[in-house]
């Protein structure tokens, strides 16, 4: 995970730039909420919600799981930021906050509905 986060070719070859403008036109991808910035966040919350399933998992139990998963995939999340700044990402720094709040938010999510699932079991 955390070398597809920091590659541009597993970049590149995610974003499906064709369909995009043929769904939404030539212009999707103009403004600071451009239809790829949108598509981009909602990916890395549910590639952060896959990790923060699997930290869940393979550490002990706690009272709070889902704020434990949360602030570890948030953590996880900033050392990819640091990691694309130094392979030269020109992301700004509310840009970057969002992608660890993105993280945190997909750990979060993933602990509380696999929660919400398996009370559902019981």
């Amino acid at each position: 995970m955390f070398y597809a986060a920091i590659s541009l070719r597993v970049y590149r070859h995610t974003l499906p730039h064709l369909l995009l403008m043929h769904v939404f036109g030539e212009d999707y991808n103009d403004g600071p909420l451009s239809v790829l910035v949108l598509l981009r966040k909602f990916y890395s919350i549910v590639a952060f919600a896959v990790i923060g399933f699997v930290v869940d998992k393979a550490l002990p139990r706690t009272r709070r799981p889902a704020l434990r998963a949360a602030i570890i995939v948030a953590a996880f999340s900033a050392v990819i930021e640091v990691a694309q700044k130094l392979h030269g990402a020109r992301e700004g720094l509310l840009s970057e906050a969002i992608d660890v709040a993105c993280g945190a938010l997909g750990g979060w999510l993933a602990v509380t509905i696999a929660g919400a699932i398996t009370r559902r079991r019981i």
